[in-house]
């Protein structure tokens, strides 16, 4: 849930989460405040919030116990320090309510919300890793990416979903590490020869690369495409966490790239309804004005 603030020409927005009544018992408590103001910051550790507040550990314990019944703070992660398991508290939302009576049926703000997208964007925000190739040269074929600029136009897209974003959500493939890839969902740009990232999970994809043909091979029609402007779009479960998703948008060649990201911006009802079952996507580019770019595209699977 989100508390929405209009101010001036701007809408702002703080995720929010309920907390019953009756735990709400001693948290304007001076010291419980001290305590969220330091978790606010970062994830902390109880002895660290002690040091800093110049208190007994056992009395942060204490409070953080009440805070953690309430909902309002969480375990983030734990570590082993000087041999005793430290757990990092944060909190669980950006802000918290009680209700006195039932939700009931009002004018709303309406989201903007998609099928397709819906892995990969959560409650109008980014749930998601975006990784394009780098435009260096790298991997076996010392190959530099120029798909990545077109990603601008993917992300301005995805924008007009969002609510907010509040971090950075894009990696070069050649920066991505083991744990990314584990614990995120996904958003692929660019075929193999330019992501690496592509290249690992190739083969788990519905539409994946043929090396031997130089061009994509739909496992879901049994075909072959090879034409430089063939872009595809293909969705399969993360190989590296199965609870996540991989999207992959790509091209035979940079402007096959071109192509499945214009999919999104001219024909994103039809590219939403899917292919056979899955929300996999071939398509074609096409250069309607003949000025040698491509300006449109047609869906071929």
């Amino acid at each position: 849930m989100k508390i929405v603030k209009e101010q001036d020409k701007s809408t702002l927005v703080l995720k929010t989460q309920p907390i019953e009544l009756k735990n709400l018992t001693n948290l304007s408590n001076p010291i419980v405040i001290k305590i969220l103001n330091l978790i606010k910051e970062r994830p902390i550790y109880p002895k660290e919030i002690a040091e800093k507040l110049k208190i007994h550990e056992q009395n942060i314990y204490y409070y953080i116990r009440k805070l953690e019944k309430a909902g309002i703070v969480k375990v983030e992660r734990e570590e082993l320090m000087q041999g005793t398991t430290a757990k990092f508290y944060t909190l669980s939302s950006e802000s918290y309510f009680f209700a006195v009576k039932d939700f009931h049926e009002s004018s709303k703000l309406q989201e903007r919300e998609s099928k397709f997208l819906k892995p990969f964007i959560r409650d109008g925000e980014l749930d998601a890793l975006i990784v394009v190739g780098s435009p260096d040269p790298h991997g076996p074929l010392n190959a530099r990416s120029r798909d990545g600029y077109f990603g601008m136009d993917l992300a301005l897209f995805i924008g007009t979903f969002l609510n907010s974003i509040t971090e950075c959500r894009v990696k070069l493939d050649t920066e991505t590490s083991e744990k990314d890839l584990e614990k995120n969902n996904l958003l692929l740009i660019g075929g193999p020869i330019v992501n690496k990232i592509t290249g690992d999970i190739n083969k788990h994809l519905p539409i994946f690369y043929d090396e031997a043909k130089r061009g994509f091979y739909s496992v879901l029609t049994k075909k072959y495409y090879i034409d430089e402007s063939i872009g595809v779009i293909a969705r399969c479960p993360n190989p590296y966490n199965k609870e996540k998703q991989i999207l992959l948008v790509a091209g035979v060649r940079n402007w096959g790239t071109k192509a499945a990201i214009l999919a999104f911006l001219k024909h994103f009802e039809e590219l939403e309804r899917g292919n056979k079952g899955t929300f996999s996507r071939v398509v074609r580019g096409l250069d309607l004005n003949s000025d040698g770019t491509v300006d449109d595209i047609e869906i071929l699977e």
